[in-house]
């Protein structure tokens, strides 16, 4: 009986944690429906998408989003946004609805759509960037005339069983609750108006759904040991292990082998971790009042390119970041007094495409970091970092009693660089 209840708690333990991201515990998708007015046989409503996840985003080919209408619904219209099928309309004459579907699949229109098809926040072809990156580019929105609906608070259905592709799986979606309505502000911010009725669908999104081996692994390497400790062995899985491409290989030339595929299937290349990317932690020099890191992210697969990258790394001297070269970055603290994450991402216009693997597949930086006496050591693999995120997702790190270790002679909080300037300073003194 005692094994059943433990079993019991274990269960719901990892159902209730299952989408649970302890450096970012608020991170989700809210898609909210502001229904703004009525027609004579339903009504019409702007649908917003907010991502609230402050490091993870939406890259090419964007969100798709879908549901399924709690009666007999269809879509007149759509502002900003399509279904991908329009679904059986023949009982229908004269006007033909643009979707007759009881499940419709929604996607975000691409940049350029025609000016009359346009919603604000719209046509970015379903690219949401993460909330602590670009607040303003993580809202996504669209118009939509539903019709056969009801026509007042009281007769209309909520849509049922949301789901959200960010562009593929992760993401599960709560039921659809009523909240307050919106309030609007005119432009000259001098009225207020509000929604008829408001509507909120939450999704959040677990790593473990999404994949079933992590995406990205780290190495780390030192200035006191010569060892380079590697990424784990078959660190994101080996089943890309047959297909994968070696670096010299001759069918990098053939035309189109970088062409990325419908169902996104990678060609790696060939690499004892099978890693798609790999994040590298040098800790590279040690003086007096602080302590510089190199950080340096190379991408694997050649039929990827990753725009609006971000790297979350979570060490507890990241309170006191002196200077980042190369990358923009921003402490996260999602305890509020506990500041030990920190996001990097790239610069605008410089380096915010990461490209494809290959010569230009490479992304490197430099971060100085002041010492506190208090905390400071390079003992037992202190100054290697705790976890790693690539793109909301967590890499893999190496056994920690792997980590670069001190030599036996080396004191663990004694400058390096002090000592060599020390000694120097007296050759130069005694000439």
């Amino acid at each position: 009986m005692g094994f059943l209840v433990a079993v019991f708690f274990v269960c719901v333990l990892f159902s209730s944690v299952d989408a649970y991201d302890p450096l970012d515990p608020n991170g989700n998708i809210t898609i909210k429906w502001d229904i703004m007015s009525w027609t004579p046989d339903g009504y019409v409503a702007v649908v917003t998408m907010n991502n609230f996840q402050m490091y993870r985003h939406i890259m090419s080919p964007g969100w798709t989003v879908g549901w399924t209408w709690a009666k007999k619904e269809v879509i007149w219209s759509m502002v900003g946004a399509q279904t991908t099928e329009q679904g059986d309309c023949s009982k229908f004459k004269g006007n033909i609805p643009h979707c007759c579907k009881k499940d419709p699949t929604v996607v975000d229109l691409l940049p350029g759509a025609p000016y009359n098809q346009q919603f604000s926040n719209c046509c970015k072809g379903g690219v949401l960037a993460a909330w602590a990156q670009d607040p303003q580019a993580s809202v996504s929105a669209f118009q939509v005339s539903v019709g056969q609906a009801g026509t007042t608070n009281k007769t209309v259905k909520l849509p049922k069983n949301f789901t959200l592709l960010g562009p593929g799986p992760g993401y599960t979606c709560g039921p659809a609750k009523v909240v307050p309505p919106t309030n609007f502000l005119t432009p000259d911010r001098r009225r207020k108006t509000q929604a008829l009725m408001t509507w909120n669908v939450t999704c959040t999104y677990s790593q473990f759904i999404a994949q079933k081996h992590p995406s990205c692994c780290v190495s780390f390497s030192s200035f006191y040991n010569e060892t380079i400790i590697p990424c784990p062995s078959c660190a994101c899985g080996c089943e890309n292990k047959d297909k994968c491409i070696k670096r010299d290989s001759k069918l990098l030339s053939v035309v189109g082998v970088n062409t990325p595929r419908k169902d996104n299937t990678p060609l790696l290349q060939c690499t004892h971790h099978m890693c798609p990317v790999r994040v590298h932690w040098h800790v590279k020099v040690n003086y007096k009042d602080y302590w510089r890191v190199k950080i340096a992210i190379t991408n694997f697969n050649y039929r990827m390119n990753y725009t609006q990258w971000t790297l979350v790394v979570q060490h507890p001297n990241l309170n006191n970041v002196t200077q980042v070269f190369s990358f923009d970055y921003k402490p996260l603290v999602p305890y509020g007094s506990i500041n030990d994450t920190g996001m990097f991402y790239g610069m605008k216009f410089y380096n915010e495409l990461f490209m494809e693997a290959g010569p230009f597949g490479n992304l490197q930086s430099e971060v100085l970091l002041q010492k506190d006496i208090n905390t400071f050591t390079l003992k037992q693999g202190w100054a290697f970092p705790r976890k790693v995120y690539f793109n909301g997702d967590e890499c893999m790190l190496p056994p920690p009693d792997s980590y670069p270790f001190l030599p036996n002679s080396a004191h663990p909080t004694q400058p390096f660089t002090s000592l060599l300037f020390f000694f120097s300073v007296i050759i130069f003194l005694l000439l």
